[in-house]
C-alpha cells in the first residue's frame, strides 16, 4: 500500500484522470473529494461491499433457480417411435 501524505486543498492523482482531493480535516476525520470519469464507479468501502454482497446473493438465487427448475417430461417408449396409443 502507498501511504502519502497531504494537507487540507492539496491533492492525488490517478490514472491521469481521477483527483483525490483533501477538503477538510476535523479531528479524526478527514473529508475527501473525488473527481473522476461518469464510468468509473466511486464508492466507500462498505457500500462497495454491500454491492458485492448483493451481487453475490442475486447469483446465488439464480443458480438455485435454475437448480431447481423441474427438467421436461421425457416421452414414453411408444411416443418417441411415433406409434399411435
Amino acid at each position: 500500500m502507498l501511504v502519502l501524505s497531504r494537507k487540507k486543498n492539496e491533492s492525488i492523482v490517478i490514472n491521469d484522470d481521477i483527483t483525490i482531493v483533501v477538503v477538510e480535516i476535523r479531528g479524526d476525520k478527514v473529508r475527501l473529494g473525488v473527481e473522476a470519469p461518469k464510468e468509473v464507479p466511486v464508492h466507500r468501502r462498505e457500500v462497495f461491499e454491500a454491492i458485492r454482497r448483493g451481487e453475490a446473493s442475486k447469483e446465488k438465487d439464480k443458480d438455485k433457480a435454475k437448480e431447481s427448475a423441474v427438467p421436461p417430461a421425457k416421452p414414453s417408449p411408444g411416443e418417441a417411435a411415433g406409434s399411435p396409443s
